[in-house]
């Protein structure tokens, strides 16, 4: 399990967007210039870089990605590794990270997600994605990830006997919260009753139901809590983490509608953390496609078994709700940086610890969590933060 004794120093966010202009190891750069100047401390004093990143093989052709960047930089000598979990890459690079640092084998460790996704478009980009899948049994039969969200959605609604609109809520919780984020990608809003009207995807998951894929880089700087209170003023302890992989295709699962996975590393994680869900006040979830936004509220304990869109749909996930989610806009306003997203994650969750979060800020947050899937869940990575006392 891991020590608790570990904060985030330093956060450092890009905008999620069409970056045309910029090569995958300069949107990398930004975030670490970002992290570093945020945390005050110098490229001499990083012990290790931990690069998450999914499609860099696929779409940019480039493989050692972590020594590239750190070369490109100016991060000389550090130990650079790259964690690779489909989107939940982001997740388990801040988890490696933070097992170093309470091991006692690195001090500071700098933790970088990013992805360059937009350069490619229609075959070639549905290729990449479809990576996360099965590679025998799913993809070779023309399978996609939404394909795949589109056939769990239709078993949900038909199970628990859930119209598409009433899946709406998170969606419009999404926009809402992007519309305020100078980070996000989308920062329309969507009317409440348009949800369900939307051009469809891959049926019954339609345009408003799905997240788009970006380009990013975020970065975070995880050190000792011993360390950190003397480094900056407010230092986001992780006070709970933990990493689980279950059924790795859809068939594989004997109950397709349970996120084991989910249920695994948050339970280990609240245990490590000492908490329930209860003590959560801020939650940012995977929210790829809305049907796993109401799986992981099941999965985790904020609801029963059917019952997750009914949070969204009496407004509690909403910005003033009893549990806000996705409040610098989630993965579907945001924008889904694939690798990087679960870096974006924990960062807006201790931004939102710090009092940082700007016209994002929620009220009274003294303890937020965030879950980064991997897949349709397959993989699933936890992170409780606190700030320090």
């Amino acid at each position: 399990m891991q020590a608790v004794e570990v904060s985030i120093i330093g956060v450092g966010i890009t905008p999620v967007n069409e970056h045309w202009g910029k090569a995958l190891r300069e949107l990398g750069a930004d975030a670490i210039d970002a992290a570093l100047d945020d945390a005050g401390i110098k490229r001499e004093d990083v012990d290790a870089l931990a690069v998450a990143n999914a499609l860099g093989g696929c779409l940019n052709k480039q493989s050692n990605l972590a020594a590239l960047i750190a070369d490109y930089s100016g991060l000389t000598g550090v130990e650079a590794l790259r964690v690779e979990a489909a989107g939940a890459s982001g997740g388990l690079a801040i988890r490696q990270a933070a097992m170093m640092v309470a091991s006692g084998a690195m001090r500071n460790v700098l933790v970088l997600g990013v992805e360059k996704v937009t350069d490619m478009v229609g075959p070639a980009r549905n290729n990449a994605l479809a990576t996360e899948l099965d590679a025998e049994y799913e993809s070779p039969n023309g399978a996609t990830s939404t394909a795949m969200a589109g056939i769990l959605m239709r078993r949900y609604m038909h199970e628990f006997g859930v119209e598409l609109a009433q899946f709406e809520g998170f969606s419009i919780n999404a926009h809402a919260n992007g519309s305020k984020n100078p980070n996000a990608m989308y920062r329309n809003l969507i009317k409440p009753g348009r949800f369900a009207s939307a051009p469809i995807v891959a049926p019954p998951v339609n345009l408003f139901d799905s997240a788009p894929e970006g380009d990013g880089a975020c970065a975070v700087i995880v050190t000792s809590s011993e360390r950190a209170g003397d480094m900056v003023p407010h230092p986001i302890r992780i006070v709970g983490g933990a990493a689980a992989s279950v059924g790795f295709a859809l068939h594989d699962r004997s109950d397709p509608l349970f996120l084991v996975a989910a249920n695994q590393a948050a339970g280990r994680a609240y245990k490590v953390a000492g908490v329930s869900p209860q003590d959560i006040d801020v939650l940012e979830l995977h929210d790829a496609y809305t049907v796993l936004s109401a799986m992981q509220l099941e999965a985790i304990g904020f609801a029963a078994r059917g019952e997750g869109w009914k949070l969204a749909a009496d407004g509690a996930i909403y910005a003033d709700g009893a549990l806000p989610i996705s409040t610098f806009g989630g993965l579907k306003a945001r924008g889904h940086a694939i690798g990087a997203t679960g870096v974006y994650q924990v960062a807006e969750v201790a931004m939102q610890l710090r009092g940082k979060a700007g016209d994002n800020q929620i009220a009274d947050v003294a303890c937020g969590m965030a879950l980064n899937l991997g897949g349709l869940g397959s993989t699933a990575v936890a992170h409780i933060l606190k700030r320090a006392e």
